[in-house]
């Protein structure tokens, strides 16, 4: 950790390198597990969210409310295992840390361009094939790709962190 830290970097290092929620991210399938249940929660999540406002429904607002707080464990969790990777500023990584935060960067945003793809040509397809409008579709698709786009980074950091070695 470099010097010339403020005192909330200091604090939000110590919060992201905190081991009480090891046991949770110790192994590999334990992260996958974690990853796996972090992308359901979000799907659900945002899904709940989409139906309550374009919808415009109420239910699914109690649903979001549910899955929010499981939703921000596992995040914590994710954070915890990347030992902040890109929760912290730069000037609070070493070098490693952040050739390691450009490698995820790169790889999720290589990943978010083909759901970008993908989102373009199944809208255009829903609307040429079916019976669908694409003024319908396109902000729902475009939010679910926002949120895909935004949390990409972290399940890519999850799903790639090493196992770290034991302490004895």
């Amino acid at each position: 950790m470099t010097t010339g830290l403020t005192k909330y970097d200091r604090s939000l290092y110590a919060v992201m390198n905190r081991r009480e929620g090891r046991p949770f991210y110790a192994t590999a399938a334990r992260r996958r597990a974690v990853v796996c249940a972090h992308i359901a929660l979000t799907a659900i999540g945002s899904a709940a969210w989409i139906t309550a406002v374009f919808a415009e429904r109420m239910w699914p607002l109690f649903v979001l409310f549910g899955v929010l707080l499981p939703w921000c464990v596992a995040n914590g969790v994710i954070n915890g295992a990347t030992r902040g990777l890109l929760e912290l500023r730069s000037r609070a990584l070493d070098e490693r840390q952040l050739r390691e935060r450009d490698r995820v960067l790169a790889r999720a945003h290589r990943l978010t361009s083909l759901l970008l793809l993908a989102a373009a040509v199944g809208t255009g397809a829903l609307s040429w094939l079916g019976d669908v409008r694409v003024e319908a579709l396109i902000a729902p698709v475009l939010v679910e790709v926002f949120i895909v786009h935004a949390l990409m980074p972290h399940w890519v950091a999850g799903l790639t962190v090493p196992d770290e070695p034991d302490e004895d």
